[in-house]
């Protein structure tokens, strides 16, 4: 069986980077929201467990809990940040709190040996990153104190004999300089997992699983033409052939000329049955008079449904029963769209997640819904997609809708539209394009006063949103050359009627998302 890390998320905002440190050592990891049970977690035959960081204070009333249950599956435990303290606290340690949070960093000191530092230089401290209030005052029985700092006597501690540790530092960033051998020591020195966690092995599996569910069923795959849908389309092709009919559907909200564009593309590169849907009024016309964006996402996402079981239906009249859906959802949507806690606090719901109803005709297909976007990527290469689709850059379900802030009208979208096409234009010509995750316009819901030929105007505003990420968890403002946002800036201005004003976005995420609905 392949090796697998289930990761207990307490609500750390780098808990996905645990997940990818992980991932790049080869091993297959997922995140569940900690209120998941011990014979969940057994259900789901893991080889280790990571209980993650989190803002909650351990001891109080409505802290996330540790199910004890965790600890008697026989399974290596590493505990980070939170996760630290509510093994202290679960096993009958004693935690202190504290007024201020340590947060930044600090020379961690290796105080004995454990399996957990192989490798390391241990004769010197290793500068490690910390963010956290409470602390062990006191290991539990059994543990020992193998790391300490200038402020904190008990900065890491062992179980050697239940193959239980813990770290009050965040080992999954960067700035912890030996964070990576640590966590590959936990993996591999003590969990004692194989790296075999491959975009090759996945493929073979996601065939392998595809003929089997699928049976001699037909699929109906939801494409955009971007690379997500692109790598599901090609590898249901590759699984079942003919019995996979894509559908395009243009709802109205798609960046200018793109619904022929990619169709025309589809087409000529690859062997595929595909239907194109022009649905623009109708997406359009319920739309119509929304302004907020969870309301957006929603009638996105069920109306596309209602397009998809429409087709279905033809397809079946003609090849027989569809009863398989398939879209490209990938990790981060599952993610975003699932809190922590539960399903109590999303961040947003993704169309092709919290934005679907709850009955369907159809049962999903999600090929790679356990992939993060540098991992399609890969995937992308592996199966010998050209460059133009692997590094397309991502573009929302919901399109324009949630970059048209506010109502969506067809006179918006044409002014963001125009916008758009401009940004596509100079990253490409500059070289850029290549060098950032994501570039795009967002239209803003207010006017501002200008002087345009000598004469005052009261016009709308563009944002310019370009950011730097590898898996769309984390992200920052893509530092653009001045000369190449003064050129975006000043060719919107004059050749896209009803601008006067562009401003450029230099938030990260988190405290922001990428998009701005």
């Amino acid at each position: 069986m392949p090796s697998k890390v289930v990761i207990i998320d307490y609500g750390s905002q780098v808990t996905q980077l645990i997940a990818r440190r992980v991932r790049e050592a080869g091993v297959y990891s997922e995140i569940h929201p900690c209120v998941i049970t011990a014979e969940q977690v057994r259900a789901l035959e893991p080889s280790a467990i990571i209980l993650s960081g989190g803002p909650a204070s351990v001891g109080e009333p409505d802290a996330p809990a540790l199910d004890k249950g965790l600890l008697d599956l026989g399974t290596p435990v590493l505990g980070i940040c939170y996760g630290m303290q509510a093994l202290a606290l679960t096993l009958g340690g004693t935690l202190e709190q504290s007024r201020t949070r340590e947060y930044g960093p600090a020379d961690f000191t290796f105080t004995a040996a454990s399996p957990l530092w192989d490798g390391l230089d241990r004769s010197r401290p290793s500068r490690v990153w910390m963010s956290h209030g409470d602390t062990v005052k006191t290991p539990p029985p059994g543990f020992s104190v193998i790391g300490s700092t200038a402020t904190l006597d008990v900065a890491a501690m062992a179980d050697e004999n239940r193959r239980i540790y813990a770290v009050q530092f965040h080992p999954e960033v960067h700035h912890s300089e030996d964070g990576d051998r640590i966590l590959r020591n936990f993996l591999f020195r003590i969990a004692g997992l194989t790296p075999d966690w491959t975009m090759s092995s996945f493929v073979e599996r996601v065939l392998r699983e595809t003929r089997e569910k699928v049976g001699d069923g037909h699929v109906i795959c939801a494409l955009s033409g971007g690379v997500d849908s692109t790598v599901v389309a090609v590898l249901l092709h590759k699984a079942i052939g003919k019995r996979l009919h894509c559908v395009f559907v243009d709802n109205g909200v798609l960046r200018a000329g793109e619904g022929e564009e990619v169709v025309n593309y589809l087409r000529e590169h690859f062997d595929l049955n595909l239907t194109f849907v022009r649905a623009q009024d109708r997406f359009l016309k319920l739309l119509e008079g929304v302004e907020d964006p969870e309301r957006k996402r929603k009638i996105i996402g069920h109306t596309f449904i209602e397009v998809f079981d429409e087709e279905a239906r033809n397809i079946s009249a003609e090849c027989g029963k569809v009863e398989w859906l398939a879209q490209g959802t990938l990790y981060p949507d599952v993610i975003e769209s699932v809190s922590h806690k539960g399903p109590s606090a999303v961040i947003k719901s993704h169309h092709n997640v919290g934005g679907l109803p709850e009955k369907m005709n159809m049962k999903l297909i999600e090929p790679l819904r356990e992939l993060f976007k540098d991992e399609v990527r890969k995937v992308a290469t592996e199966i010998g997609l050209p460059d133009s689709i692997t590094w397309r850059h991502p573009f929302p379900g919901p399109g324009l809708a949630i970059r048209v802030v506010g109502e969506v009208t067809a006179a918006r979208l044409d002014i963001l539209r125009q916008a758009d096409s401009i940004v596509q234009e100079e990253l490409r010509e500059s070289g850029w394009y290549r060098k950032i995750w994501q570039g795009f316009a967002v239209l803003l819901p207010l006017k501002t006063v200008g002087v345009m030929g000598d004469g005052r105007t009261y016009e709308h505003v563009i944002a310019l949103r370009c950011v730097d990420s590898v898996d769309a968890m984390t992200a920052d403002w893509a530092r653009l050359p001045a000369e190449l946002l003064e050129r975006m800036s000043r060719r919107i201005i004059n050749e896209v009627k009803g601008v006067n004003r562009v401003v450029y976005d230099i938030s990260s995420k988190p405290p922001s998302t990428i998009e701005w609905e």
